[in-house]
């Protein structure tokens, strides 16, 4: 029988306790507009419910620290992470794993944009033009709206996200879709945004490609993930590994913005994000 438990509030007597072997709680990184996150994710909710014959419950997270945190008190026991967020989790619970990602998840990327004012058009370089206009990231924990932004800035200009924008007026949204909306209403002159979001926003109009303007892509790297919590045991692990890299539905795949399927993922497939994060000193 299908058991499903949806958007039920944290309790304070789950922290730190083993997960039952029946219920499975999970969240994700709020990287988009919340609403449409629980639609999306209350679906996805459903489809494990009926593959592992198990109560499922989505937990909205109100940024992506919460998320972390959340997993690391035991209070979700599976989280879909970005690459950085999940490396937090990892480091911070004892034998936590990813397990799934989808297919462009090893070869991710991010998008440099720009206001049409700013004059910047398109280009196979990274945009130098921004040197001096205002700039704003997503979250502070986001690793395409900010740990490979920052890294690409640094590696491409030698300077630091704060030399080479305007000190001042660089700042973090704290999500993609804000980003992309900032830039497109002229309140900031450039930003980083995940790909997947902005290609999304401009698909359903929210956006015009032709006033916040992809200026450069960055080269692939590895980012989203499902990490798993060690408690729910390896046998549950391997059936949910298994449940999710089954999902072929197209409404759920496109739910969570993978048309393209759902791989299997391991820790060490997240190395070289660790070494580069340790380097910026973004994980602790």
């Amino acid at each position: 029988m299908k058991k499903i438990a949806l958007l039920l509030p944290l309790l304070s007597c789950n922290s730190g306790t083993e997960a039952n072997s029946q219920e499975l709680r999970f969240s994700a990184i709020p990287d988009q507009n919340s609403t449409e996150l629980v639609e999306k994710y209350n679906k996805i909710a459903s489809y494990l419910a009926d593959e592992l014959d198990i109560t499922v419950t989505y937990v909205p997270s109100s940024d992506y620290s919460a998320s972390v945190e959340a997993f690391k008190s035991g209070d979700v026991q599976l989280a879909w992470f970005g690459g950085l967020t999940g490396l937090r989790a990892r480091a911070a619970v004892t034998g936590a794993r990813a397990i799934a990602q989808g297919t462009v998840d090893p070869n991710y990327k991010s998008y440099f944009i720009g206001h049409k004012d700013t004059g910047l058009t398109p280009s196979e370089s990274f945009p130098q033009g921004l040197a001096g206009m205002t700039f704003t990231f997503g979250s502070e924990s986001s690793t395409s709206g900010r740990l490979m932004p920052e890294y690409f800035i640094r590696q491409e200009t030698g300077k630091s996200p704060q030399e080479f924008f305007a000190g001042d007026e660089m700042s973090f949204s704290g999500d993609h879709a804000k980003t992309a909306a900032l830039v497109n209403a002229g309140t900031y002159q450039g930003g980083a945004v995940n790909y997947k979001v902005y290609n999304s926003m401009v698909a359903e109009g929210k956006i015009d490609p032709a006033v916040c303007v992809k200026l450069w892509e960055t080269p692939g790297y590895p980012d989203y993930n499902w990490t798993a919590h060690p408690d729910l045991g390896e046998e549950m692990i391997e059936k949910l590994q298994a449940a999710l890299i089954g999902m072929t539905d197209p409404a759920l795949l496109k739910a969570l913005q993978r048309p393209e399927g759902i791989i299997a993922a391991s820790n060490e497939d997240f190395a070289p994000l660790e070494d580069l994060a340790r380097e910026l000193n973004l994980l602790r």
